[in-house]
């Protein structure tokens, strides 16, 4: 069972020899500095160049890191082509918005269309077409930003949240918009090869917005996204950061395959709540950049045990963890199959 059989049989709850051990990309970032070292390849150019954010990936896979590619690297992508202003960061940091592209939620029609065709967003298309041309045997995951944190990126995320409330009418008409674009990046990504998408949304969590407008916002305007990918008969994974227990009944109403969580939400918690899905996660991003091997394959086979159906870090790398604890995600699991520990 290769990598790419292997993931597709676990994202429908199917038989498999052991879980796959992935890291989709995007705001869940694989890239650390020491894969930077190792392939010659490097931030911020990697965000601008399609083959170098295509042999990035593919590093990452070929260094017994995760098994999968994936891009982009960052969760900027969206918002800058809908005209916010971003910087590419450096190579020990991602890009990140520096100036917002409307003021108000009232705004939303002056929005600028994402462009498929020009600018970062073609870097990304250009780097799934490459990868899906070298006919590898992982899947290739494509990475969108959920609606709520592209929303809040577009605009001042403290304005943007007060007129949740206050401009609704006007606010899920910008939403609407928001997911709209994101979809039709999604659907660009599954065009140029894409095997998987991919939604984070860390700016849409239960514990920002309340469990009520996690439900009207976060998860309709993400099932609005995952409904129209569903002709393509995609597989969808979607993060969610932060505390669940508020929210696991509104969780549990999204309409994705696979539920990523943080380090903060005990796997065999989540298990209990949510029953539909297939769980992903959580190796503490903590532990992979200030542990050691040992460690890490201990958790990652404790998430395997606790009800985790694809073993995953938590949240994005920090960019200084060490190669060697990253490897052990997938040598921990390998170790646990081989050996054949009961879990």
């Amino acid at each position: 069972m290769n990598e790419k059989e292997r993931l597709k049989k676990a994202l429908h709850h199917e038989k498999t020899d052991r879980p796959p051990c992935i890291c989709p990309g995007g705001m869940m970032n694989m890239i650390t500095t020491d894969l930077m070292d190792k392939s010659g390849i490097t931030w911020p150019e990697a965000h601008l160049n399609a083959e170098m954010m295509a042999d990035l990936a593919q590093a990452n896979y070929e260094n017994g890191c995760f098994e999968n590619v994936g891009v982009p690297f960052c969760m900027t992508i969206e918002a800058e082509a809908m005209g916010a202003q971003v910087t590419m960061g450096s190579k020990i940091y991602e890009p990140h918005v520096t100036g917002y592209a409307i003021n108000s939620v009232t705004e939303w029609e002056t929005i600028t269309p994402m462009s498929m065709e020009e600018g970062r967003a073609k870097v990304v298309l250009d780097a799934i077409r490459i990868l899906k041309s070298r006919n590898l045997d992982v899947p290739i995951i494509g990475n969108i930003t959920g609606p709520v944190s592209t929303a809040s990126s577009v605009m001042e995320p403290v304005i943007f949240y007060k007129e949740l409330r206050k401009k609704k009418e006007d606010a899920h008409k910008y939403m609407e918009l928001v997911a709209d674009e994101i979809i039709r990046f999604a659907r660009a990504q599954i065009d140029a090869g894409a095997d998987i998408i991919a939604i984070s949304d860390p700016s849409g969590t239960g514990e920002i917005l309340g469990p009520k407008l996690f439900e009207e916002y976060a998860v309709h305007y993400i099932n609005r996204i995952i409904d129209h990918l569903q002709a393509e008969k995609m597989g969808v994974i979607v993060h969610i950061c932060g505390q669940m227990r508020n929210v696991y009944a509104q969780v549990e109403m999204i309409h994705s395959d696979v539920l990523s969580f943080d380090s903060c939400v005990a796997m065999s918690d989540a298990k209990k709540h949510l029953k539909k899905h297939v769980l992903m996660g959580n190796v503490s991003t903590w532990t992979l950049e200030f542990g050691n091997p040992e460690k890490v394959e201990q958790l990652a086979v404790k998430c395997w045990r606790d009800g985790s159906g694809i073993i995953s870090p938590a949240c994005g790398l920090g960019t200084k963890s060490p190669l060697t604890n990253i490897q052990a995600i997938r040598l921990g699991i390998r170790k646990a199959t081989e050996e054949k520990v009961e879990v």
